[in-house]
Formats: structure tokens, C-alpha cells, sequence
């Protein structure tokens, strides 16, 4: 039964992802539509989706679980819903769509997790959710405060009116984090990340290469040149460098974290613990596809303007891109952490 029932859910993704298709009719600026469709390489694009969510999918119909819960329903028919309304033109969900199909990817993949788990971010932990979706806002503006100078990517088809406007940005902004956590514990729940082994590093005592300061105090000062260098460059070669702000506050803020005894990858990584980094990315991954698949069919949406693989694009991101999501879904985790810790040092004085 459960294996029949992980079909059914399979099926009802790639059905979800496959309404889009029909449903391009709005127009992109002059200088973004020649060649549009033979640039954008769909067809890999849709490769790459399928074998995600194939991944996903197999791996769920063979696992024990229970029924999908309301509002995992609730969930999977928003996806739907909007997919149809988009297919069928109607303005609002065209405009809107990447915040509605996100509201409705958060409750199935939270759904999915309590299924498999038990337990999940909004059953469990929803003062832990609403924080996620409540520090995504002011978390993403840091990199959009970069992209006021790095010019790596714009907005297009916005509403005139500016509150509609401010509502598709918060909104919008506000499901990254959970987006990212939410795959973390789905690809956890699934059983895709690596289990706990030896530690990487000697004991405390032998003076183990990730126990010394030194090696944390390197590890900070690359984080602080990565993101700073790409600043200090000159706007045309500073477009180049955004791929370092994509690592540069990892490396930054876990040695901080660490030091002040929240959760850092690098005492996993001494711990031989590479779970939630395996868990991490492969949820920057899937949501990186999801990113560009959804972002592409919609009205509103945000265009990549930087000077790599112009040519070369799968959806509507150049295909070196692709490789940012991953330790973007890091960064994430990283700089989520690092609220946690200096609130518990605030509170704690």
C-alpha cells in the first residue's frame, strides 16, 4: 500500500511540474527575447528535475510512512492550483506564482517529513519555522544588497503598485530559508545522507589540525576577503567574483559559531559527522532546480544579468550557476546558526 501510495505522490510531482509548458504569453524585455527558448535549454533543464525528484520520489515509495497528512494535500493541490491558473493566463498567479507555489511546496515537503519522521518543522517546531521565514527576508537582503553592486541579476514584470509589489518580495523572501530547511530534512527523513564515521581529526589532547585556533582564524580571514574583494574590485570585475559572497559567509560565521558553542560544521566535521552537510546541499540542489523551473514559467521573475554563460542557459540561469545553490544552501544553515548563537549570547548577559 505505502509503495502504491509513493507512486501516486511521484506522479502528482512530475504532473505538477508539467502543467507550466503551455503557459508562457507574457513578454520579456526587447534585449531577453532573441533566441529565448533554443537559449534557455529546456529540455536539460526538465532532465535535471526529473532526476531529482525521481530520486526523491523512488526513494520515498520505498520507505514506511504514514498518510499524507491535510495539509500535505492542501499543499500538493496549491501546486496544482497554480500551475492550472497559470496555464490558463490568469494575471494575479502569473504575477505571483513563485511565492504561491512555494507556500504550497513548504506544506507537501513538511507533510512529507512528518509522514517519514513523525515529526517535522511545523508539527514539531513551529516557533522554528515562523523564525526561518521571519530571518529570510532580512538574510536574503544582505545578497541583494551585493547585487546592487555586483549587478548579477534583476527583477522583471513586477506590479506598478508598490505595495503589491512589497507584498510579492516579502512574501517571496520569506520561503527561502524555510525552502532550504524543509529539503534538509526531507533528504534526512529519506535516509540520502551519509551516516555519522570517524572522526576526521586527531583528539583534543593530539592537538587535532581543526581543534587549533589558528586553523579557525584562517578559515574566518578567507570568508572576510571573499566577501569583501568582490566589493572592492571594480563593478565590471567584481561581477565575476559573486561566487565567492556564495561561500564567503560560511567560511566567516561557523568559525564564530563554533567559538561560541552553537552549531558549527566545523566541529561536525571533527566529529566525522558530514550528514547535515551532505543534507544541506543536496537540498541547495533540488531547490536550485525548483528555483529556475518555477521562476521561468512565471510573470514575475527575476532575470540573470551576469557575465557567464549568457549563451549557455538552462531556464533562465547560465549553467555555471547552478553550481552556487549548493553552498548556497550552506550559507543558509550557516548564517540561520549564527542568529541562534548571538541571541543566546545576548539573552545570556
Amino acid at each position: 500500500m505505502s509503495s502504491r501510495f509513493g507512486f501516486r505522490v511521484g506522479l502528482a510531482l512530475v504532473a505538477c511540474v508539467g502543467l507550466p509548458f503551455q503557459g508562457e504569453s507574457f513578454i520579456l524585455p526587447s534585449k531577453c527575447q532573441p533566441n529565448r527558448m533554443n537559449g534557455n535549454h529546456i529540455v536539460l533543464g526538465i532532465v535535471m528535475l526529473a532526476a531529482a525528484l525521481g530520486t526523491l520520489g523512488w526513494r520515498y515509495s520505498t520507505l514506511k510512512k504514514a498518510s499524507l497528512s491535510r495539509w500535505g494535500w492542501l499543499g500538493l493541490a496549491i501546486i496544482l492550483l497554480a500551475e492550472l491558473l497559470l496555464f490558463l493566463h490568469l494575471r494575479w498567479v502569473k504575477v505571483f506564482f513563485t511565492p504561491i507555489v512555494w507556500t504550497g511546496y513548504l506544506l507537501f515537503a513538511d507533510s512529507l517529513v512528518c509522514g517519514l519522521k513523525g515529526s517535522s518543522l511545523m508539527t514539531d517546531s513551529p516557533r522554528r519555522f515562523l523564525g526561518l521565514a521571519c530571518c529570510s527576508v532580512p538574510l536574503w537582503l544582505v545578497f541583494e544588497a551585493y547585487n546592487l553592486r555586483l549587478r548579477n541579476w534583476t527583477y522583471v514584470g513586477l506590479p506598478q503598485n508598490l505595495l503589491l509589489r512589497g507584498l510579492g518580495y516579502t512574501w517571496s523572501f520569506a520561503t527561502i530559508w524555510p525552502a532550504i530547511f524543509e529539503t534538509a530534512d526531507l533528504v534526512s527523513a529519506l535516509g540520502l545522507r551519509r551516516d555519522k564515521h570517524h572522526p576526521l581529526t586527531s583528539s583534543d589532547e593530539e592537538g587535532g589540525y581543526a581543534h587549533r585556533p589558528s586553523t579557525h582564524v584562517t578559515v574566518f580571514v578567507l570568508g572576510l576577503a571573499c566577501l569583501t574583494l568582490p566589493l572592492l574590485a571594480p563593478p565590471r570585475v567584481g561581477g565575476y567574483l559573486f561566487g565567492a559572497v556564495w561561500v564567503g559567509f560560511i567560511l566567516l560565521l561557523d568559525p564564530i559559531n563554533y567559538s561560541w558553542g552553537g552549531y558549527s560544521l566545523l566541529r561536525d566535521l571533527e566529529q566525522g559527522e558530514t550528514s547535515q552537510l551532505i543534507a544541506f546541499l543536496s537540498s541547495g540542489v533540488v531547490c536550485g532546480i525548483l528555483w529556475e523551473f518555477w521562476n521561468y514559467w512565471a510573470s514575475a521573475k527575476w532575470l540573470y544579468v551576469f557575465p557567464l554563460g549568457q549563451n549557455w542557459k538552462v531556464f533562465e540561469m547560465p549553467a555555471p550557476g547552478y553550481l552556487g545553490f549548493p553552498p548556497f544552501a550552506l550559507e543558509c544553515l550557516v548564517m540561520f546558526e549564527f542568529l541562534r548563537a548571538l541571541r543566546g549570547r545576548v539573552c545570556s548577559t
